[in-house]
């Protein structure tokens, strides 16, 4: 069952524990093989893996027009509209976040700018095979779309009748992706970065993905970008004595049961309420259809840590640095700007963390593993670049040269100092 640790008297180790990373060096032998594989092969290679790890036969790689209109036929109407108001809310967001370029300059003859610049080519990385995740399109997708990204292309694993399924495609349709390709794992994260007869090359890839495909992101990072290496999904909530036993209990459920490496954390100050939340976890894990995954999840992850007061419970917090983190507390806007480090804050009892997984607008795509800690979530920020530009007239440059030329000279590089000398020698032409 969950531990119940004492903020004073824990280890800083036990504070801080997380899942275990598993067995690396295994995984990354077996993605270099893969990636390697896939640079000489390209879409033969591609086709084999294909084969080998997702049981699915395909003919091509790429979903057809008529594949995507079959899907979008067997879609539930009540679903469709869901991912349309989805979408919306996630565009609606993004939106406000777009940076802008900016010029500034003088009389004096000199402009200084930055331009703002979309990347060209995306990579959405989107689980599949044995589930479907329609979320993770949007939530990847429509933020590189509101950028002005030109070309997107998502890779998902197909089914073993070689199909994607339908959610999948229909989420796609509606955020406006460009090319949908049936390929998983680490074999899709080496094609988009590399390209192959088929796939293009990407500037970046994005999306969550297993322990093969974390390691093929970390591997191909300097070839393209990539957004962040994700690990298991996690969840910290911080709760007075106002809080819902249930509610938190629950919260603390909907990520235990995405998987047994997912960690569920409660910050509370009485151990009279660590109890009720205890006991509300045992008996609402025997309901859930993913209840097995969920009780590994908790037993093996998940704790309780009390603590003195609410202000040690954001010292935690901080040096946790969560994915997610609930502040379920009378006063949550009081504590926002004592959080330092977390993916998204959830703010107060009525703003379950499953708001942000499918509804709310910012993406679900964030920081774990205490990379919050100097990361940030998802957005349209990862989907552009900046170029600055400079301008001096002649004037200007006559001003300056002898400061420039001196500092070049003090750093022992004269062909710069130079560069600025021969434009005002006697016989040249300017």
């Amino acid at each position: 069952m969950i531990k119940i640790l004492d903020y004073a008297s824990a280890k800083p180790e036990e504070i801080l524990a997380r899942a275990p990373a598993g067995a690396l060096p295994l995984i990354e032998a077996v993605v270099a093989e893969i990636i390697s594989a896939v640079r000489k092969g390209g879409d033969a290679a591609v086709f084999e893996y294909t084969r080998k790890f997702d049981g699915a036969a395909v003919s091509s790689l790429t979903v057809s027009e008529a594949e995507i209109a079959e899907a979008l036929d067997k879609t539930d109407s009540d679903l469709t509209r869901l991912l349309l108001e989805s979408a919306e809310n996630i565009r609606r967001f993004h939106e406000k976040g777009k940076p802008e370029a900016f010029e500034t300059g003088d009389a004096d003859g000199v402009i200084l700018g930055r331009r703002v610049l979309s990347l060209e080519t995306v990579g959405v990385y989107v689980p599949g095979g044995t589930a479907a995740y329609p979320s993770s399109v949007l939530m990847t997708v429509i933020p590189a779309k509101v950028a002005g990204v030109s070309r997107i292309m998502i890779a998902t694993p197909p089914g073993k009748d070689g199909k994607i399924a339908p959610a999948i495609l229909a989420a796609a349709n509606i955020a406006g992706v460009s090319d949908i390709f049936k390929m998983g794992g680490a074999q899709a994260v080496a094609a988009m970065a590399y390209g192959t007869q088929t796939v293009p090359k990407a500037d970046k890839i994005v999306g969550p993905g297993n322990a093969y495909v974390a390691a093929a992101k970390r591997m191909v990072f300097g070839v393209t970008d990539i957004d962040m290496i994700a690990g298991p999904s996690e969840i910290l909530i911080i709760a007075d004595n106002t809080a819902d036993p249930r509610f938190v209990a629950a919260d603390m459920l909907s990520q235990a049961e995405h998987d047994v490496l997912s960690s569920a954390v409660l910050i509370c100050e009485s151990f009279k309420f660590a109890t009720a939340v205890k006991n509300e976890i045992k008996e609402r894990t025997a309901r859930l259809p993913r209840a097995e995954i969920a009780e590994k999840s908790i037993n093996n992850n998940g704790k309780i840590i009390i603590v003195p007061s609410i202000k040690d419970a954001i010292e935690a917090a901080n040096k946790i640095a969560p994915e997610h983190l609930e502040l379920c507390t009378a006063d949550p806007f009081d504590l926002l700007p004592s959080v330092k480090n977390a993916g998204c804050v959830f703010l107060g009892g009525c703003t379950p963390e499953a708001l942000g997984d499918y509804w709310a607008g910012p993406s679900h795509v964030l920081p774990t593993m205490g990379t919050a800690r100097f990361s940030s979530p998802l957005s349209v920020d990862d989907f552009i670049k900046k170029s600055n530009y400079i301008y001096y007239s002649e004037d200007a440059l006559r001003r300056v040269k002898d400061d420039v030329s001196a500092f070049a000279a003090a750093e022992g590089l004269h062909g710069h100092a130079e560069s600025l000398a021969v434009r005002f020698e006697e016989g040249g032409d300017r």
